[in-house]
C-alpha cells in the first residue's frame, strides 16, 4: 500500500471540489474516512471517475446508474460502493 504525500492528498482533495454541493459532501466524507488508506490504484480510479460530469456522477453516487464505459472498472465500482455506505 502506498501513502499520499501531503502535496497529492491536497492535489486529490482539490480535483474531488464538484459544482454540486451533494457530490462534495458525499466525496469529502469519504476522504476523511479512506484518505489514509487510499493506494496508488485508487487515486487513479478517483481521478479518473472525477472526470464525470457533476449529474451523472451524482446518479452514480446515489445509486440511481452504475458506472458505465470507461468508468465501468473493478477500482472504480469498489470505490463507488464505499461511498454510497457512508
Amino acid at each position: 500500500m502506498n501513502t499520499l504525500t501531503q502535496l497529492e492528498r491536497a492535489r486529490l482533495r482539490w480535483r474531488a471540489r464538484r459544482g454540486l454541493l451533494e457530490n462534495d459532501l458525499i466525496i469529502t466524507r469519504f476522504l476523511d474516512r479512506y484518505e489514509s488508506e487510499l493506494t496508488n490504484a485508487d487515486v487513479a480510479a478517483l481521478s479518473r471517475l472525477f472526470e464525470m460530469g457533476d449529474n451523472d456522477l451524482l446518479d452514480v453516487l446515489l445509486a440511481r446508474a452504475e458506472p458505465a464505459g470507461v468508468y465501468d472498472t473493478p477500482d472504480i465500482r469498489r470505490l463507488v460502493a464505499q461511498m454510497r455506505e457512508l
